[in-house]
């Protein structure tokens, strides 16, 4: 059936008919609020924050509060941050979700790099000189390796503006901050000039101690939630600590030296004898080799103090204490810790 000439759209709509809104009813089930029928004069009132407080019906005049039956717990859809949420501490809140994003970052990318490594047909860890074999000015970077690179990449130019103004301020963070950079500018330079073979082992090499240090904090973190003391969790980060100093020495101390600097240092010159930015590319890399030695000091110092009594439970030795932050002048508040930039 068609619609006459003279027909206008409108005619073939709906009409609805408009409705002036009503008051809301505070008594009504369907408010979330209404626990029970509120006496007239009384309004609710709650304190924000904490999931936990009940509400409670005050009289405007001053008269005595009614307290409201008790909600129901939290429900999974609730907006509280993780942490607040399993109950840990003030100050493990604040500082999880730091160790909780570089644990999922660190164990993806050294999964893939590992995958690299392993799974496919590049040699680069067990015949670390063939990272030069066939190099080119120029040369086309295989897909996935350039994947690893935009992921390393990415993370590590915003690892420089976390660690400035987002992550908890530590004894280490100027080093921490001095390592983004020259991480960052291996990442960039090697790719540029098709060192890109050298940069996937190197980048194996390291990520796999960052895996095992933030597992072991968050551990750390959640042995003492809810005011409870956890003995597993407790386990788990003793055992997180012996495996992370053995795999820091390990990876970063004897692989690292054997593998890349001798490939980067010696027998580069032997595959590409006039290979560019030769001097510039060994500078970084041996600055990360002092950089790994220096971190190592703060494991050696935590054994220490654990062999003399001084400490009796895993803790980050490179963390200020609470207490001595709070003495100090020039703070500032960032991811609910005080952080005190002692340069």
């Amino acid at each position: 059936m068609r619609p006459s000439q003279g027909a206008a759209l409108k005619d073939f709509l709906p009409s609805y008919k408009h409705v002036a809104p009503q008051p809301l009813d505070l008594s009504s089930p369907l408010v979330p609020w209404a626990w029970g029928p509120l006496e007239p004069g009384l309004s609710v009132q709650r304190a924000a924050g904490s999931c936990s407080d009940s509400p409670r019906a005050e009289a405007p005049s001053g008269g005595a509060a009614v307290p409201l039956p008790e909600p129901c717990p939290v429900s999974p859809l609730s907006l509280q941050p993780f942490g607040e949420w399993c109950n840990l501490q003030p100050k493990d809140a604040a500082k999880m979700p730091e160790s909780a994003w570089k644990l999922l970052f660190y164990t993806l990318s050294w999964s893939y790099s590992a995958y690299l490594l392993f799974f496919t047909e590049y040699p680069f860890f067990h015949d670390p000189p063939s990272v030069f074999y066939g190099w080119e000015k120029g040369m086309d970077v295989p897909t996935d390796i350039g994947i690893a690179y935009l992921l390393q990449g990415s993370f590590y130019g915003h690892s420089i503006y976390a660690t400035v103004y987002m992550d908890a301020w530590r004894r280490d963070s100027v080093v921490m901050l001095i390592h983004h950079v020259v991480t960052l500018t291996l990442i960039v330079f090697s790719y540029a000039f098709r060192f890109h073979n050298v940069g996937i082992l190197v980048l194996f090499l390291h990520d796999i101690s960052d895996v095992q240090l933030e597992f072991t904090k968050l551990n750390v973190y959640f042995k003492h939630r809810g005011g409870i003391y956890h003995r597993l969790n407790d386990v788990i980060s003793d055992l997180g600590c012996l495996t992370f100093s053995i795999s820091w020495f390990w990876f970063r101390l004897y692989w690292f030296p054997l593998k890349v600097l001798y490939a980067t240092c010696h027998t580069s010159l032997q595959s590409v004898p006039n290979i560019p930015f030769y001097f510039f590319f060994n500078a970084l890399l041996f600055a990360l080799a002092l950089m790994n030695v220096y971190w190592f000091l703060y494991i050696v110092l935590f054994v220490a103090k654990v062999l003399t009594g001084q400490m009796q439970e895993v803790n980050d030795v490179r963390e200020y204490d609470v207490e001595e932050s709070k003495k100090t002048t020039g703070n500032h508040l960032k991811n609910g810790l005080i952080k005190d930039k002692r340069l």
